[in-house]
């Protein structure tokens, strides 16, 4: 009795610290990512996610990866708890996906799609009938404005693309200005907020770069989920987007984005995308 007595002591004492009860480790959140475009992205993640955790009450991380792949890997192996990702895969994989919010870029939860060339006199790139024979960058496999978008337009534009000399992925869109600037590529499919955003910075490459064609608007890239997923600070996370923008604080990072702040959003946003993904074969979205 008296051994189990000392057990039951050792036991009480492992959860009491200074006469009270030692609170339990509360679950942080992490939140998966590829690069964001800025070039103290370390620095910037760690700001927001100072400024999301003092705001939802909990840890928060953030996971930069290279590829939205790699990404969704982590996200439905429960690796990572909510992910920033592109709407091409979330209409891929919307069964699989819940929103939690998505950006405001310019006052709207939309964007375009570019297709750039060098700015140099002599290009003879116009548009993308004009990329036989050209060498064109990409950004990710699963990117609606790095990849999909190209594949789409090509088909309209009667180009096939094994006429092109070379394409390549470049794995980021800023990566893909960079790129054509360096004339590595004839031209590039880029998100427009991403390049808007870089001009705005004074970033070298866009200086070096022009666009030659604008695409429809799309549902901006959203931040998601795993479905059925449970977190218990996965509401307060959503809410504490959604305040940012009235938040000076918030605002702050906000600005940083070259964003106007988060929406609930809804699945309708991404059906031009959708739309756009079944005309592409090898998409992976069914009709």
């Amino acid at each position: 009795m008296d051994r189990r007595n000392s057990m039951l002591a050792l036991l009480a004492g492992s959860y009491l610290a200074a006469g009270e009860p030692v609170q339990a480790a509360q679950p942080g959140l992490r939140i998966g990512l590829t690069p964001v475009i800025l070039a103290d992205q370390v620095a910037f993640l760690s700001r927001w996610g100072r400024y999301l955790s003092t705001t939802v009450g909990c840890p928060i991380d953030f996971v930069a990866r290279e590829s939205y792949q790699v990404i969704l890997d982590m996200l439905f192996s429960e690796q990572i708890d909510a992910a920033w990702i592109c709407g091409y895969p979330f209409v891929r994989y919307e069964s699989s996906l819940s929103l939690l919010a998505v950006p405001m870029y310019a006052g709207q939860p939309s964007y375009q799609a570019y297709l750039i060339r060098p700015r140099k006199p002599d290009t003879l790139v116009h548009g993308w009938a004009d990329l036989r024979g050209k060498v064109l960058a990409y950004s990710d496999p699963l990117s609606n404005s790095g990849w999909l978008v190209a594949q789409a337009e090509m088909a309209k534009s009667g180009v096939k693309v094994a006429e092109l000399k070379r394409t390549f992925f470049a794995h980021g869109h800023r990566n893909v200005a960079e790129a054509v600037a360096a004339q590595l590529a004839d031209a590039g499919s880029i998100d427009g907020y991403v390049w808007d955003t870089m001009r705005q910075q004074g970033m070298n490459a866009v200086s070096q770069t022009e666009i030659v064609w604008q695409s429809e608007r799309f549902g901006f890239p959203p931040l998601v989920s795993k479905r059925g997923n449970r977190h218990p600070y996965r509401e307060a996370l959503r809410q504490a987007l959604f305040g940012m923008a009235q938040d000076p604080a918030g605002v702050e990072l906000l600005t940083a984005l070259n964003l106007s702040g988060f929406t609930p959003g809804g699945v309708h946003m991404y059906e031009s995308i959708r739309k756009q993904a079944r005309s592409v074969a090898a998409s992976g979205v069914g009709a």
